[in-house]
């Protein structure tokens, strides 16, 4: 019986989705589930005709769940996790196409240590699959987001190491560890949910893990277009106000808050070269506003500082100043 499903959330992914299942079916016999998040290019209807029979491959194992409007990634992916019976979740990109055992590589890791949360694959560009796309993410107290690996050489990334968080186009998830995580938070919509639910996590003791045996290729982008558009700056600048509000407790905010307006000064100055400075500006004034709304709510979302969990804030904190060093340096 198998222990993993792969969940895939779906987005007008017609150019890719087919290539990234029949990927996933030739690896082994895996249940996957698929939560189309209102398509409208067709990518639905090929779907739906693979698992009827009426094209080739028959989609035997697949459960696709048609949602009327794009809800965003997160609430994809939460829809998807009601449906998971297996131990273990891989959660994979639309626009991927996997290697011959990744799923399994996966497995063993988590198999391997029951603190683990989360394990992700080297995740190599499609377009130059000997460049990494995505080695594990690192999280810093400028507030920044970031792989260490983004488009160097892939033999440079061949070790296992724990990181901050997995990114979410292909990471595999220890189902049961969500009851004390907790799922992705659908305020996000999209954008740096991974980094929140990896950052949890962390704060909660468990681990997250990079494991280059597992090996996925990645269009990247297929969705929004480029790697910086409007839709994407937006969305991230909200998101990344978000997180600090809602993991840092107010003494680790207060500590950082010298390098987090460096940072969100660069970020302003970055963007504004490639003319979306006010769409960055007016991403933060959102996330600020989600901010103040949760508060408004009961703080349903920040995650309540708990003194036992108080040697992991100082472990993460050490972490942020580390990885701080490292983005600088390069």
């Amino acid at each position: 019986m198998a222990r993993t499903t792969v969940l895939i959330p779906n987005y007008n992914g017609i150019d890719y989705i087919e290539a990234c299942i029949e990927s996933v079916m030739a690896d082994g016999d895996y249940p996957i589930v698929v939560v189309d998040n209102g398509s409208c290019d067709g990518s639905r209807e090929v779907l739906e005709a693979h698992i009827s029979g009426d094209a080739l491959p028959v989609y035997e194992h697949v459960l696709l769940i048609p949602l009327s409007e794009n809800t965003g990634f997160c609430k994809a992916v939460n829809v998807g996790l009601e449906h998971i019976k297996t131990p273990y979740v891989f959660l994979l990109n639309n626009d991927t196409v996997i290697r011959t055992g990744a799923i399994a590589a996966l497995e063993q890791r988590l198999d391997s240590d029951e603190c683990i949360f989360s394990a992700q694959s080297r995740i190599l560009s499609m377009k130059d699959p000997d460049r990494i796309d995505d080695c594990g993410d690192l999280y810093s107290a400028l507030g920044w987001a970031f792989t260490p690996g983004k488009g160097k050489p892939a033999e440079a990334y061949d070790r296992p190491c724990r990181v901050f968080a997995c990114c979410g186009a292909a990471v595999m998830y220890r189902m049961r560890s969500f009851t004390d995580v907790g799922t992705f938070d659908e305020e996000h919509f999209a954008y740096l949910e991974d980094i929140d639910v990896g950052y949890r996590a962390r704060i909660m003791g468990f681990k997250n893990v990079y494991e280059p045996a597992s090996e996925i290729l990645h269009a990247g982008s297929a969705v929004s277009g480029s790697r910086y558009n409007r839709f994407k700056v937006n969305l991230a600048a909200q998101n990344s106000v978000y997180i600090i509000y809602k993991n840092m407790p107010l003494v680790q905010f207060i500590i950082n808050l010298p390098l987090l307006i460096v940072g969100f000064l660069i970020k302003t100055l970055f963007f504004s070269a490639r003319m979306m400075g006010f769409t960055y500006l007016r991403g933060l004034c959102r996330g600020f506003g989600l901010c103040g709304r949760d508060i408004k709510n009961g703080r349903r979302h920040k995650v309540r500082f708990r003194l036992r969990n108080l040697g992991h804030y100082i472990l993460i904190q050490l972490e942020l100043w580390a990885n701080t060093a490292r983005r600088i340096i390069g």
